[in-house]
């Protein structure tokens, strides 16, 4: 979830408003064909609605002109910070685009569930059969049926760092959480300043990357099975194997002695934009910060990102050295038309082909398979391909897009600005599961 490498702008995952909500809470009928690529089959031109925005979209367009040219299909594409509310709105409205790009699985699986979406055609899930793991085509399948392969994704829980303060410091890279803190305690005792800084900022998506946060502590203290229950509320967020993981973050960032760097006192998160923190790695300033490998694009511009550059980045380790787990996200492709340009594109956007076209131009990765790595310009971005496809890693995708939409980028989100701004854990939690849908 721009890009050129050095002014990448995610855009935020918009809260989803009144129209999403009832969506997701009434029997809507189906939608009827969409844009200018709709239902005839006839049209050349196929229209695309998504969260991507500003230099990540003109990279996203750069990304297919050549093909689109080729097979004589005009592409539309339109970004939006208020994607969801907007998407509800049209696809009620019997005005959807020919295709969207959604950046939460429970959103998709929200207008799938309402007949929305198309199912995806032959070829787009032999693709995602080829090219994408099973739990990846999971996330596009609703009730038995495949309406949606992925596009692109990212791994989280990466950790920035200036390799040249390490060396002045004396200090290395940890193996574990108990690692973690002590080196935290031991930049603090060398710099006389907080470690980390953070930013949970982004218009009406602020407090995401506060749940990124639990979410990866959630899978490397209580595994990838607790995890998977909390996702679907079989563990509430008032169970205390999800509380221990606030405890452990709220260790750092609710510390006024460990953040936030560069930017003031612990209520300052909110109000950081997330992606400002990179510059300030970057001048060293802040030592330490907490952010998905799309970070990479935040840099000022000249910044040397490897692992003796300017910048570069460990994963969170677990509680034990050489543990694989990671939570990343990613977007998934769903469909309104079953124009012949539409699924000629759907095909072309779940290809190997596709992905190693917009890797090449900088600032993404993707789970397919299909991509090599050396595709990628950023080193960093390279060990997220590899973390990807590495069979041995664990991974499970962000929870709070798993989540329904009401909590996962509702209460969660707006708890995690709360929980920032002073009140309790256990009424943060509290709050926070209320969200839930009865039943």
């Amino acid at each position: 979830m721009g890009l050129s490498q050095r002014n990448r702008r995610l855009a935020p995952l918009a809260l989803i408003g009144a129209a999403g909500i009832a969506l997701a809470g009434c029997g809507a009928p189906g939608a009827p064909e969409g844009g200018d690529g709709g239902g005839d089959g006839g049209s050349s031109t196929v229209t695309i609605y998504g969260t991507i925005v500003d230099s990540e979209a003109e990279l996203l367009q750069e990304s297919w002109a050549d093909w689109a040219e080729e097979n004589d299909i005009e592409i539309k594409y339109e970004g939006s910070q208020d994607f969801e509310t907007q998407l509800g709105t049209r696809a009620q409205g019997g005005n959807p685009p020919d295709i969207a790009i959604f950046p939460q699985p429970g959103l998709f699986a929200d207008f799938a569930s309402r007949d929305f979406l198309k199912p995806a055609p032959e070829e787009v899930e032999k693709n995602a059969n080829e090219f994408w793991t099973e739990d990846w085509v999971n996330y596009g399948t609703y009730d038995g049926t495949f309406y949606g392969a992925p596009l692109m994704a990212n791994v989280k829980g990466w950790i920035w760092y200036s390799p040249a303060k390490f060396a002045e410091w004396g200090v290395e890279v940890p193996e574990t959480l108990g690692d973690l803190t002590a080196l935290t305690e031991t930049i603090q005792a060398a710099t006389g300043t907080p470690a980390w800084c953070a930013g949970f900022e982004s218009g009406t998506a602020t407090g995401w990357p506060g749940t990124d946060w639990i979410e990866d502590y959630v899978l490397r203290q209580a595994g990838p099975d607790v995890y998977d229950q909390w996702v679907n509320n079989e563990i509430p967020f008032t169970d205390p194997q999800i509380k221990t993981a606030f405890d452990s973050v709220g260790g750092i960032l609710l510390n006024p002695a460990n953040v936030n760097a560069g930017f003031g006192e612990v209520r300052s998160i909110n109000s950081t934009a997330f992606g400002d923190v990179a510059p300030k790695v970057a001048d060293g300033s802040c030592a330490l910060t907490h952010q998905a490998s799309f970070l990479s694009g935040f840099f000022p511009e000249g910044t040397n990102i490897a692992e003796d550059g300017d910048v570069w980045a460990f994963m969170l380790p677990g509680e034990s050295a050489g543990e694989k787990a990671v939570t990343g996200a990613g977007e998934i492709v769903g469909a309104f038309s079953d124009s012949e340009a539409t699924q000629k594109v759907l095909a072309y956007l779940s290809s190997p082909e596709w992905a190693n076209s917009r890797v090449s131009l900088g600032g993404v990765t993707s789970a397919n398979n299909g991509l090599e790595p050396d595709a990628a310009q950023d080193p960093i971005l390279q060990e997220t391909i590899k973390i990807l496809q590495d069979p041995d890693t664990t991974f499970r995708f962000d929870a709070s897009d798993l989540m329904p939409g009401a909590v996962g980028a509702g209460t969660f989100w707006k708890g995690m600005v709360a929980w920032v701004n002073g009140t309790s854990t256990d009424e943060v939690l509290q709050q926070i599961e209320t969200g839930w849908p009865a039943g």
